[in-house]
């Protein structure tokens, strides 16, 4: 019960000490602040003591009847309370940060997944991790990535695999490309379209930075086309649909964005190309060796059985 010593020497409280004064100030009288707390009487009494001399101050006046606050006492009091209390939140929140899916969880997410897939993570949090505090935040890769090595975001919804070291990839599923036409374009409606047509199309791209560009342009030197496709870019998925629309060319995209982007205007048509079709895998990333790994592993597995109804191939069955 004494009071600890700083490195200067000087002795400072404890918190026991500190709980028996205000369990005194509480009651002014010994023995049924004593009982409060589940302390002895004459340990309570020599907390208080201790307490008083660590502090240098008279804190209590004792009497044969009955115990006062002194002046000292009646001020210090409130003090002790609100180190108490603080204590106390420290201990919940602490509580709450041991506790799995609490707390928040500040989630990074692509473009060209968010508008597509949130709708399904923000059921599944809704539902199963309803005292977790989730933080969407919308960001090219190179933003998103900066933000996770750098502590800013906790885990990330992205295109994988990334190709960063430091970081522990989740795959939850793989999603086809499909190829979007003007009405009257003759690919519009097929099913078995080949790759190699994408040597010739006026293959509309999205801006310098999103990784479904950088995607597409692999496609497209994989089909085997060499010079740069059609020099106008869009900023999102909705304006590269609407130049389609508008006969300026075609795109790729991906299959959980064709329902909403796709059916915009009626100026569309879609295409499916021949097996194996090209393809991207989404995924979670995470910093190597994070302390909440476990939940994000867990959350990987109710993501990909809530990710079943979309047109995807999930993965880790």
């Amino acid at each position: 019960m004494a009071a600890v010593r700083n490195t200067d020497g000087r002795r400072r409280p404890s918190l026991a000490q500190l709980r028996a004064f205000v369990a005194v100030a509480e009651h002014l009288h010994f023995r049924d602040a004593a009982a409060a707390i589940g302390m002895s009487q004459p340990a309570l009494s020599g907390a208080v003591s201790a307490l008083e001399e660590a502090l240098g101050v008279t804190l209590v006046e004792r009497t044969t009847r009955k115990v006062l606050l002194s002046p000292a006492g009646q001020r210090l009091a409130v003090r002790a309370r609100a180190v108490l209390e603080s204590v106390g939140a420290l201990m919940e929140e602490a509580e709450a940060v041991r506790a799995p899916f609490t707390g928040t969880l500040r989630l990074g997410v692509i473009p060209t997944v968010a508008p597509y897939l949130l709708p399904s993570v923000l059921r599944l949090v809704h539902d199963r991790y309803p005292a977790l505090d989730l933080q969407v935040h919308e960001e090219q890769t190179a933003g998103l990535l900066d933000g996770l090595t750098n502590g800013r975001l906790d885990l990330l919804l992205i295109a994988v695999p990334t190709g960063m070291p430091g970081l522990l990839e989740l795959p939850l599923f793989d999603e086809d490309f499909v190829l979007v036409t003007p009405l009257g374009h003759p690919l519009g409606g097929h099913t078995d379209i080949p790759r190699g047509v994408l040597r010739d199309l006026d293959l509309l791209l999205l801006d310098e930075g999103h990784c479904l560009r950088d995607q597409a342009l692999d496609i497209c030197r994989e089909a085997g086309r060499a010079d740069a496709p059609a020099s106008t870019t869009a900023a999102g998925l909705s304006t590269l649909v609407q130049l389609v629309a508008g006969g300026l060319g075609v795109t790729l995209l991906p299959h959980t964005a064709v329902r909403v982007e796709a059916g915009r205007s009626d100026q569309l048509r879609t295409g499916r190309f021949a097996a194996p079709a090209p393809s991207r895998r989404i995924g979670l990333a995470m910093r190597a060796g994070a302390v909440r790994g476990v939940e994000y592993q867990e959350l990987a597995v109710a993501l990909r059985e809530a990710l079943r109804p979309l047109p995807v191939r999930v993965l880790g069955d």
